[in-house]
C-alpha cells in the first residue's frame, strides 16, 4: 500500500522521526533515482550525487513541503528540488571537465615560465579577493610547493618578512627574494590559468 505523505506523516518528519524520515527514503529513492539518471546523461556518479542532495536538502527544508497542496504526495516537491541540484551537479561536472583539459594544455606553458621568473609585483588585494578565490587556490596548487608555502605564509597566515626570515633561519633579504621569485611564479600561473579557463568559456 503507497505510504501517504500527509500531515500527521509531516508532523512527524518535522519533529525529526527517524521512522518518518526511513519512509520518505525508501519510498523515494528509486523514483528519484529514475527521475535524475537520463537527466545527467546517464552518469552514475552525478546521478547519485544529485540524489543524496535532494534528500538532505528535502530534511533541511521540510517546512516547506505542503501535503494539501500536493495531494499528500511528496514526489513532485522532490522532484523539484531534484532539479536544482541536477543543475548545480552538472555545472559542476562542466566546470570539472574544464578545468581538467586546461590543465593538460597549460602544463607545458608554466614549465619554462618557473626557469626565468623576473620581480614583477603581484597585487597583494589579489589573494583576498572573493570573485577570484577559486582561480587563486586552483592556481597556488600548480606552482611550486616553495613558492606556495613562502604566499601562504605571507598572505593568508599573515607572517612578516622578518617573522619569516626568523621561521626559515635565513635573512630577510633571501626572503624578499623568495617573496618576489614567488610572486612571479603566481602571476604568470594565474594569467595563464584565467586565460585558459576563459577560452574554454566560448
Amino acid at each position: 500500500m503507497p505510504i501517504l505523505f500527509d500531515a500527521a506523516w509531516h508532523r512527524r518528519a518535522l519533529r525529526g522521526e527517524i521512522d518518518a524520515i526511513n519512509q520518505m527514503a525508501e519510498a523515494m529513492l528509486q523514483p528519484l533515482y529514475v527521475f535524475c539518471f537520463h537527466r545527467v546523461g546517464g552518469d552514475t556518479h552525478c546521478c547519485e550525487e544529485a540524489v543524496q542532495e535532494t534528500l538532505v536538502r528535502a530534511l533541511r527544508e521540510m517546512d516547506r513541503y505542503d501535503p494539501s497542496r500536493c495531494g499528500d504526495n511528496i514526489f513532485p516537491w522532490l522532484a523539484g528540488l531534484a532539479r536544482n541540484e541536477i543543475s548545480r551537479a552538472l555545472k559542476e561536472r562542466r566546470r570539472s571537465v574544464s578545468l581538467d583539459a586546461a590543465w593538460k594544455r597549460i602544463d607545458r606553458e608554466l614549465l619554462p615560465l618557473y626557469e626565468r621568473l623576473e620581480a614583477i609585483p603581484l597585487d597583494d588585494t589579489l589573494l583576498h579577493r572573493e570573485e577570484t578565490r577559486d582561480l587563486v587556490n586552483a592556481t597556488l596548487s600548480q606552482i611550486p610547493a616553495r613558492y606556495r608555502e613562502a604566499l601562504e605564509a605571507k598572505y593568508l597566515r599573515g607572517l612578516s618578512v622578518r617573522d619569516l626570515a626568523s621561521l626559515w633561519q635565513s635573512t630577510e633579504k633571501a626572503v624578499e627574494s623568495q617573496l618576489t621569485r614567488a610572486r612571479k611564479a603566481f602571476r604568470h600561473t594565474f594569467l595563464t590559468l584565467a586565460r585558459s579557463l576563459s577560452a574554454d568559456t566560448y
